[in-house]
């Protein structure tokens, strides 16, 4: 599938998001989830953010969507503290959450109309994005009548034609069968690709993880364990090279409070303290994030 530019554009978009983090705490009143926790996601990278079930990866993506309100420190986009939600920061979750009374076209000209753009211009790009996502001849469709992978790329469609500059994606192709999830995947990497959008990604599949992410970020409870960087990011071929299955290993270590790479070089085993700001590096077209915790 070739992405393509729409011409007929209302505007062209903008430059991929920063976002950062600095000693952020979040959770529920007399709950909390997440503390002092330090993050950079430079504009343009895919950040993945995995841990298991309950950690606190949706919570740490609400904040970053403006959606739940910070207890402690400070969310930034772009250097400008996050009081709320944006069009800017747009989020695709695990339920499509598509309006069912919509057919598809009507479902991506959504966030279109909220934006003020004309109608005649809102069905063009509706149709464009439809089409990027493979959708073609599917615009009068009601969600109901659509499978769940061809929901989840009505959600994608509507996400990206409101041309955010951040995409928050929790968990998006986790209820989805292995051939469509892979499917998803490469679909995601390539609209990504021609997009100026800087992406975080939930998941907790470690394959997946190393697939689509330029690093991943562990999550356990109360913060971010450590930083990994994929070696070879979004190349599938790769899959059984022996710096991935490394980085596999270390990853699930990670997420039982170990870190052979720390006690190899004799450092004792990772936790919350020591970790320094990882460096920025460039892979595959796409920055690299730099992730902390000061908890």
């Amino acid at each position: 599938m070739t992405i393509t530019t729409l011409e007929t554009a209302a505007a062209q978009p903008q430059a991929a998001m920063e976002l950062r983090a600095a000693g952020v705490s979040l959770g529920y009143p007399g709950r909390p989830v997440l503390t002092g926790l330090d993050l950079h996601v430079t504009p343009g990278e895919i950040l993945v953010i995995f841990g298991h079930s309950g950690c606190g990866k949706s919570t740490l993506l609400r904040g970053l969507a403006g959606l739940l309100p910070v207890t402690g420190g400070q969310i930034l986009a772009d250097g400008t503290p996050v009081t709320g939600t944006s069009p800017d920061r747009a989020v695709v979750f695990q339920d499509d959450a598509l309006l069912p009374w919509r057919c598809a076209r009507s479902n991506v000209e959504l966030p279109l109309a909220i934006r003020r753009v004309p109608r005649s211009q809102r069905r063009k790009q509706a149709a464009h994005w439809l089409a990027q996502v493979g959708l073609a001849g599917q615009e009068d469709r009601l969600p109901r009548e659509l499978s769940g992978g061809m929901r989840q790329r009505v959600q994608l469609a509507r996400t990206l034609a409101g041309q955010p500059r951040a995409v928050l994606m929790d968990e998006p192709f986790g209820s989805l069968d292995a051939q469509t999830r892979a499917a998803m995947q490469r679909l995601l990497i390539e609209v990504w690709r021609s997009t100026p959008t800087t992406v975080v990604f939930v998941t907790h599949d470690v394959d997946e993880a190393l697939f689509v992410g330029d690093r991943v970020a562990v999550l356990r409870p109360g913060g971010i364990e450590a930083a990994v960087p994929v070696p070879h990011p979004r190349q599938a071929k790769a899959a059984r090279a022996p710096e991935t299955a490394a980085a596999r290993a270390r990853l699930l270590a990670l997420l039982q409070g170990q870190d052979p790479a720390a006690t190899a070089s004799g450092n004792g085993a990772a936790g919350h303290q020591g970790l320094a700001t990882l460096p920025a590096s460039a892979t595959d077209g796409g920055p690299r994030a730099a992730v902390t915790n000061n908890g």
